[in-house]
């Protein structure tokens, strides 16, 4: 039987750690009329790829209102990505990120009024979890699609200060990196 040092268990213990990353994202919502300088602080589990932490931010600045707040990520399995709290601390909003499961998404729809899906896959995926068993109030959660290209070229931006400029406007989406602007279509996706 090995026994291992002190310093190799800890050198194991920070591979896995959360990785920190820090946005700072000028948003201009130009349709709902929100326009915010943000500063986020994202913890990136180790198991979490880039598009995904990207969604992530993404979402919480086309979701951004007052009491928006990112969630633990990854490493709580029960927790939504992003959420929304009120005065008193209640969750209102539940803010998914990628293909959650059927069960995932009627479990939100019951806990709350207002969840939305920002998928960063194929949305077809996300069209067939939503057929594959009953989804509480599923004509009410509002999904989105993130172009999984995009945000691939996205990626090739970040490091662990990251600035950008995010402007929403009738579906498009526009962000500047550095000094490359890449564009989108967010897509709307019909669950029912």
């Amino acid at each position: 039987m090995a026994v291992r040092t002190a310093p190799e268990v800890a050198s194991q213990v920070v591979a896995l750690a959360a990785t920190l990353h820090r946005f700072a994202l000028a948003l201009s919502d130009v349709d709902r009329g929100v326009y915010e300088s943000l500063d986020l602080r994202v913890a990136r589990h180790p198991s979490e790829s880039i598009p995904y932490m990207l969604a992530r931010v993404l979402a919480y600045g086309l979701s951004w209102e007052p009491g928006i707040e990112l969630g633990p990520g990854l490493g709580e399995a029960d927790e939504p990505a992003v959420r929304v709290r009120d005065a008193h601390g209640n969750v209102t909003k539940w803010i998914d990120v990628g293909t959650p499961s059927a069960e995932r998404m009627h479990r939100a729809s019951k806990a709350v009024a207002r969840v939305s899906v920002f998928t960063h896959h194929d949305p077809e995926l996300l069209r067939r979890e939503a057929a594959r068993s009953r989804i509480h109030r599923v004509e009410r959660i509002e999904a989105y699609a993130l172009e999984p290209r995009f945000l691939d070229a996205l990626g090739a931006h970040v490091e662990r200060h990251t600035k950008l400029e995010v402007t929403a406007t009738e579906g498009q989406l526009y962000v500047k990196a550095g000094p490359e602007t890449l564009e989108t279509t967010v897509e709307r996706v019909a669950l029912v």
